[in-house]
């Protein structure tokens, strides 16, 4: 979890979301769960895509589509050759926010923290931009 240097700002945001409908029903991952038995059991085979780490920048329909279909075709090749279902999980639409291996980053004698990922802070290497900011989680 990033250092958010306002808890009050961090509280309304997380308020906030809270109020927002599930991005994931019940249901849902009930099924997941379901098809990941059949996976471990070795009646089915587990495909997993997407970007390991996104932006708001690219997050577009488009995109999204295109990963999809790539997805789709690729699970059509392993369906005929394994002779199992395939199980699609997307990493998608997600991945806006990631861990770092050090809370900071050196750019010459410039130490900032870390980018985390869109939902945490931005790209740019300037101390404001890299200020983790909760408003970027709604």
């Amino acid at each position: 979890m990033p250092d958010y240097p306002d808890a009050a700002a961090l509280k309304t945001a997380t308020d906030t979301l809270s109020t927002y409908p599930p991005l994931v029903f019940a249901g849902e991952a009930r099924n997941l769960t379901t098809a990941l038995a059949e996976v471990a059991g070795g009646r089915a085979f587990l495909l997993q895509g997407g970007d390991c780490a996104e932006s708001f920048a690219e997050f577009h329909p488009d995109n999204i589509r295109d990963t999809f279909r790539v997805i789709l075709q690729m699970a059509v090749v392993l369906t005929y050759a394994s002779k199992l279902p395939v199980v699609k999980l997307g990493r998608m639409a997600g991945q806006f926010a990631k861990p770092r291996s050090t809370p900071t980053e050196t750019v010459g004698d410039v130490e900032l923290p870390s980018y985390r990922g869109d939902n945490v802070n931005d790209i740019a290497f300037t101390p404001e931009a890299r200020l983790p900011d909760p408003q970027r989680l709604i």
